[in-house]
């Protein structure tokens, strides 16, 4: 098509070519109010000169004329997976596409995305999409959604759209919904004590009555309390290891569910210890005392309490019981009274002699089963007749001796349980380089696993779990050998700061484990056992879906298994046998989840602020589309059941001819006659 038009091209700047317009006005103005003669002529020959500077020209155009761009935004969410969300969507961009094809005028691109781990973050999909787009070009936007949009800007004028954004809402707007909201929850706990969480219930469906939730730590066995809907509940959980403790929330589902994802919730507290206490009880001086104090001393975060026996109640000098400590043995106090305030107890080459009565062993006793540490070091003291597996302790004993006390140089070495255990796993294969020891107590291993073995089998150091609690054996007085560096050395400090902590309930040091970690979205799961083999991995994705991962040895004890995460995000639940953890992919309550409801709240800024529409397709099998016209830009672009497109008449030129209306000679010529004849008009 052809088109002419008239433009200017001036010579000098437009504000020059303003003012010397302004002054002719002026000028003339006030040549006829004093009746001059010839200001008229005079006054044509100055707009003479400002149209030659004004250098006007007639400009024709042959045009091209451009399509007009319909762009399609289609949310890929994990939201858009609920019923026949997706489905919808497709159709509804394929009748777009429909449209779009029977209008020549009409172009459609299409881009998809919206989902990432905080949410539906549609709008960053929207600006992807325009950056290909002129904006002379664009005919509108229609955006395929439920509506739960995460990332739309508070000022609408920020994406600079000058054509309507019409918000076309997937899914059944009176679908109601059960969901779980944590409104309040700690990031740190202290170990051993509980921590509260404020939680509620929201269900359009059920406004009234009581739901039933559950927790689980660290996926662990549940906890079960019933909350009133609508109302914020506070809920206890203990925290039980150190670092991070998963706690698991979920509501049993109501009459009327879009899905189940958001029954569910979960945070992480990270379990910090108060200082730990530990009592250290050495039943008579010797080398190997002071090698304790010093490794419990060196961690800051033990407080040690210790007692040395330093002369028996049985040495016959006829000595009175309390003229024989400096300070008095506070036994009532610290086994019967505040026996439970420890995390550890040692007894190092204790054996009986009256200081403690037998109901304090008892007492130790019924302090493992309840979930209290204990550790022995024995010496030749173990194997005698005053020997505390003689006593009420017995009961929690690890081994029992044999009565023979072996002497002769020889050097520990790690036994096939140790080679597994974590406690001594990561030791395995340096035993050639350990210095040798010089005696042991014969023993019989009654429960758990012997780590630490003689050349001969006999067991050296063996871990057991004795009721709630746990229990350690070192069957020799000489590690303290290690300590000194004596024939090399070995782990001393390594070896037993592990065995105190593996006492003391480290779950990084647990024999039956399964760990799990997310890179790259990969999950890689690590599950530590005593056994030959382990069971398959079942994995429980965030979006219900369940899947069986064969576990393959990766060494001694370690068994491995690998899976691709995909688009899922949330709560991961895996289990091993017996062995279960949970890790989170991406947040632990993702945005996406919180609220799966149909929304036209959060894009209606958006919408009014272009004159854009919103509407309800609805979630059957078959969207309902509005009808779909073509628009002036200065005109509505929505209305009842029907979205506008503007025709922005965009266009490219093929070919330009430029004509000059104030030719130089011809313009000059005008201005000397018009001159002229003012001159000969003020003569007469």
């Amino acid at each position: 098509m052809s088109a002419s038009s008239l433009v200017l091209a001036p010579l000098v700047s437009q504000w020059i070519l303003t003012a010397l317009c302004i002054a002719l006005v002026a000028a003339s103005a006030f040549a006829a109010w004093r009746g001059l003669k010839g200001w008229v002529w005079r006054t044509l020959a100055g707009f003479a000169v400002l149209a030659a500077l004004a250098n006007p020209a007639l400009v024709r155009e042959i045009r091209e004329p451009l399509s007009d761009i319909l762009l399609v935004v289609r949310d890929n969410s994990a939201s858009m997976e609920i019923g026949n969300r997706a489905a919808n969507a497709a159709a509804a961009s394929q009748s777009l596409r429909a449209f779009a094809d029977a209008d020549d005028g009409l172009d459609l691109i299409e881009v998809e995305g919206g989902a990432t781990p905080d949410g539906t973050r549609l709008i960053d999909t929207l600006r992807s999409g325009l950056g290909d787009i002129p904006r002379n070009r664009l005919a509108g936007i229609a955006m395929l959604s439920e509506g739960q949009v995460h990332d739309v800007p508070s000022d609408p004028a920020s994406l600079g759209l000058d054509a309507p954004l019409h918000h076309f809402a997937i899914g059944d707007p009176r679908a109601t919904d059960r969901r779980l909201i944590v409104e309040e929850a700690p990031r740190f706990g202290i170990v051993g004590e509980p921590v509260r969480f404020r939680l509620r219930v929201e269900d359009e469906g059920a406004p009234a009555g009581t739901a039933m939730l559950t927790l689980r730590l660290d996926g662990g066995d549940p906890i079960r309390a019933r909350a009133t809907i609508g109302e914020t509940v506070t809920v206890e959980a203990l925290v039980q290891n150190r670092g991070a403790n998963v706690i698991e929330m979920e509501v049993e589902p109501g009459p009327n569910e879009l899905s189940l994802i958001n029954n569910r919730a979960a945070v992480s507290v990270t379990g910090v210890r108060d200082r730990l206490r530990v009592l250290l009880v050495t039943g008579e001086p010797h080398n190997g005392a002071r090698a304790w104090r010093n490794l419990l001393k060196s961690d800051p975060s033990v407080d040690l309490v210790h007692f040395t026996i330093l002369r028996p109640l049985d040495r016959g000098d006829g000595a009175l019981p309390e003229e024989l400590a400096l300070i008095a043995f506070p036994v009532f106090e610290l086994f019967e009274l505040r026996l439970h305030e420890f995390d550890l107890v040692i007894f190092d080459r204790y054996r009986r002699r009256g200081i403690l009565p037998a109901n304090y062993f008892q007492n130790i006793a019924r302090y493992v089963d309840q979930g209290g540490a204990l550790l022995i070091t024995a010496g030749p003291d173990y194997a005698g007749e005053d020997s505390i597996a003689r006593s009420l302790l017995a009961s929690v004993l690890p081994a029992r001796p044999t009565g023979a006390v072996r002497e002769g140089a020889f050097r520990p070495r790690i036994s096939t349980a140790g080679e597994r255990h974590p406690v001594t796993a990561p030791m395995r294969g340096q035993e050639e380089g350990w210095g040798r020891w010089y005696r042991y107590v014969g023993g019989q291993a009654l429960a758990g696993e012997t780590l630490l073995d003689t050349p001969s089998g006999e067991p050296l150091l063996v871990l057991s779990r004795q009721g709630e609690g746990r229990a350690a054996i070192l069957l020799s007085d000489q590690s303290w050998l290690w300590a000194r560096g004596h024939d090399g050395g070995g782990p001393h400090d390594e070896l037993f700061r592990r065995v105190a902590h593996w006492l003391m309930n480290e779950p990084e040091l647990d024999e039956e484990r399964l760990t799990a970690a997310l890179s790259d979205g990969t999950l890689s799961v690590t599950r530590t056992t005593l056994s030959d083999d382990a069971p398959d991995l079942d994995i429980t994705w965030p979006s219900g879906r369940e899947e069986s991962v064969a576990m393959e040895e990766a060494g001694p004890g370690r068994f491995t298994a690998s899976a691709e995460t995909g688009n899922e995000a949330g709560l991961i639940r895996l289990r091993s046998g017996d062995a279960t953890t949970v890790i989170s992919a991406g947040p632990l309550n993702p945005r996406e989840y919180m609220d799966l409801r149909v929304t036209r709240e959060a894009l209606a800024p958006l919408v009014r602020a272009t004159r854009g529409g919103s509407f309800i397709l609805g979630g059957g099998e078959t969207p309902q589309m509005p009808s779909l016209r073509r628009t002036r830009p200065d005109g509505l672009q929505a209305g009842p059941g029907w979205a506008g497109l503007q025709r922005n008449g965009a266009y490219t030129v093929a070919e330009s001819q430029r004509t000059p209306l104030a030719p130089g000679l011809l313009i000059a010529a005008l201005i000397l006659a018009l001159l002229g004849a003012g001159w000969w008009r003020e003569g007469k």
